[in-house]
């Protein structure tokens, strides 16, 4: 079987950096260590660190009950209340926020103290987006991720808007629904925050999908970035499969199949990428 894998596949720059500096804690800090929530949406990077001794802090528990030590704030970001929680319940915070997403707090930040409404293009309920949103000053801020909700956004006349958007969020998609917003004639600043290593992903995955008979799209069951990469895939090649490790993949489906694409979301370690390559070439 011939398999052509996707030069972007696999860990990008904020992912990379992020899991770098929980291992660089581990051994060199004194208590305890937590991510506040997953430090990235991988299942195996999770448990893998677990058995190193990092903890994932969950957002919805009281902080109270977790003994004083080490929070290192994830790739996502979180929220100004959040942080300042965290520290003031005496937790030392190890800020491993995306550069990317960081820009995008300073952005909500400083737009919305210009009284200007916050739009943000992405999943509403996704930890990103989640931390975006707790850097807008007041409420002036609308979060869109469909067609639908685009046609039924409005503002006051004469308010200002300023457009973001998720940094893994399709960015086909995303240009639709900022053309969808400007023809409602508001006053608007759409400011591209998806990150560009996001763009070369989805655009070098749909063109792999296009030329091969059979996609494989590998990462973690609760990635966005991995979902958006599956359904791009889809579009182009109907036998597309998600899976999260080798032993997901069921050769069987791939038995006719003579060419093979393979890419994987931003936070799929290399090794899980090189086991489903080998598997695919048995």
């Amino acid at each position: 079987m011939n398999v052509k894998l996707a030069k972007s596949a696999g860990f990008c720059f904020g992912v990379k950096r992020a899991v770098d500096l929980v291992y660089d804690q581990i051994g060199k800090t004194e208590g305890p260590i937590y991510t506040y929530g997953p430090i990235i949406h991988n299942e195996e990077v999770v448990r893998e660190l677990e058995l190193r001794g990092v903890h994932v802090m969950r957002e919805d528990d009281d902080i109270a009950k977790y003994p004083a030590g080490t929070v290192i704030i994830r790739s996502h970001g979180v929220g100004r209340k959040v942080q300042e929680r965290l520290e003031q319940a005496g937790f030392s915070l190890v800020d491993a926020t995306c550069p990317f997403v960081l820009k995008i707090h300073r952005i909500v930040e400083e737009y919305s103290r210009k009284e200007y409404h916050i739009l943000v293009v992405g999943n509403e309920r996704h930890p990103e987006v989640q931390g975006i949103i707790g850097w807008i000053e007041g409420d002036r801020f609308s979060v869109i991720s469909s067609e639908e909700d685009a046609l039924a956004f409005e503002v006051e006349e004469g308010t200002s808007v300023c457009v973001v958007s998720q940094t893994t969020f399709n960015y086909n998609k995303f240009q639709e629904l900022v053309e969808i917003i400007e023809k409602k004639g508001y006053d608007i600043l759409v400011l591209n925050t998806i990150c560009n290593a996001t763009e070369v992903r989805q655009k070098e995955a749909a063109e792999i999908a296009s030329q091969v008979e059979a996609m494989i799209v590998i990462g973690g069951r609760h990635s966005s970035n991995t979902q958006k990469l599956f359904e791009i895939c889809k579009k182009e090649c109907a036998d597309t499969y998600y899976i999260q490790t080798k032993d997901d993949l069921d050769l069987s489906v791939l038995q006719s199949i003579s060419n093979v694409g393979i890419t994987a979301g931003a936070s799929t370690p290399n090794k899980i990428i090189e086991e489903v390559q080998k598997k695919c070439q048995k």
